[in-house]
């Protein structure tokens, strides 16, 4: 099959034939229609988590927010058949231990995902372990593009705004950072019935931002965020989400917030951080402010994402900025160095 292999760190992928996915037993094989190039896989491109025991071994396939048709089953897989769509969700549970059987298996305690434990979809052709636990339906009138801009950055904003920070209507949202999992929790938000602020140091992305929902956009080079959030609310967010995961927009983040609001840790750091950014502690203790981290998405919650998705009410299409072929997928890579991307790029040509 044709795939953009990952030969070298830091390097240009290199897109060549590589031996088709084997099948097992409880897994399938899926025949991939399109594929988000998100900036996780930027993070594995440079290197990137080794600190979180993250090491891939070389040569490797990338990509994880994948859909596709179903192109053979395992022989004890049940709940899938040849010909269905579905898509492919970023966390990935065994089925069998606590975490999964209390209903969290984007924490599974032996969790994979996939780009990142097995070859991904920058590959035509994927092999998912556990298919009956670790597929998704695609419902029929949602397209394998708008699909692929549903994970990882989608569904982990919807898990993370709707499931862990429980945004109400009426709230105000502050959202630091317009990359991919930014806007789509600006969308979110907006479509939880809150009032949301993005932040940003971009005015093209601010824009864009103001275009998926946002009532008010802040340029962080120009002005103190959390001070003009503050002031935009009468008192600071009742939510702030850091999309990021830099010690800047984490902070201002956690700054920006009202008594009892609740911080949401959505952006993985990098290389600069390696998950360690000092925090305002005494703050934090002062106004009785809530920390919440989330990973991912429980495979048991995408229905309900899709279904919103199916009926218009989150159109995570709207996201897409660009379509590519797989041999554009590495430059694609390349250019989150400088963040030059806007919103979700995604390969839809093999």
């Amino acid at each position: 099959m044709k795939a953009a292999v990952l030969e070298e760190f830091q390097k240009p992928l290199v897109v060549r034939e590589v031996p088709d996915p084997t099948i097992t037993a409880k897994g399938a094989v899926i025949r991939v229609e399109a594929n988000g190039v998100c900036r996780s896989d930027w993070h594995a491109w440079m290197g990137d988590w080794d600190w979180l025991g993250v090491k891939l071994p070389l040569p490797h396939v990338l990509g994880h927010e994948m859909s596709g048709v179903v192109e053979e089953v395992g022989s004890d897989v049940r709940a899938f058949r040849t010909g269905d769509r579905v898509i492919v969700p970023f966390s990935q549970g065994d089925g069998t231990c606590p975490m999964c059987q209390q209903g969290h298996q984007n924490i599974c305690d032996h969790g994979q995902m996939p780009g990142f434990s097995y070859w991904g979809g920058f590959g035509r052709y994927v092999h998912v372990p556990d298919a009956d636990v670790n597929l998704v339906r695609l419902p029929d009138n949602v397209g394998f593009t708008e699909a692929a801009a549903l994970g990882c950055r989608f569904m982990t904003a919807f898990h993370g705004l709707i499931d862990q920070a429980e945004v109400r209507p009426g709230e105000w949202v502050a959202v630091h950072g317009c990359g991919g999992v930014g806007l789509s929790a600006i969308q979110i938000a907006k479509a939880a019935g809150a009032n949301v602020i993005a932040v940003d140091i971009a005015d093209d992305k601010l824009a864009f931002a103001k275009e998926l929902g946002a009532a008010a956009t802040i340029n962080a080079k120009e002005v103190r965020a959390a001070k003009t959030i503050k002031q935009l609310t009468n008192g600071g967010a009742h939510v702030s989400v850091d999309a990021l995961g830099v010690a800047a927009t984490c902070q201002a983040s956690i700054s920006s917030l009202r008594k009892r609001g609740r911080h949401l840790q959505i952006g993985m750091t990098s290389r600069a951080e390696q998950g360690m950014i000092p925090l305002p502690i005494d703050v934090i203790v002062n106004l009785e402010l809530r920390l919440v981290g989330s990973l991912g998405m429980p495979v048991h919650r995408y229905p309900q994402m899709l279904q919103m998705v199916s009926e218009g009410r989150l159109r995570p299409g709207d996201l897409v900025t660009n379509t590519v072929s797989i041999e554009e997928a590495g430059k694609t890579l390349q250019s989150m160095s400088d963040f030059a991307t806007m919103g979700v790029t995604v390969v839809t040509d093999w």
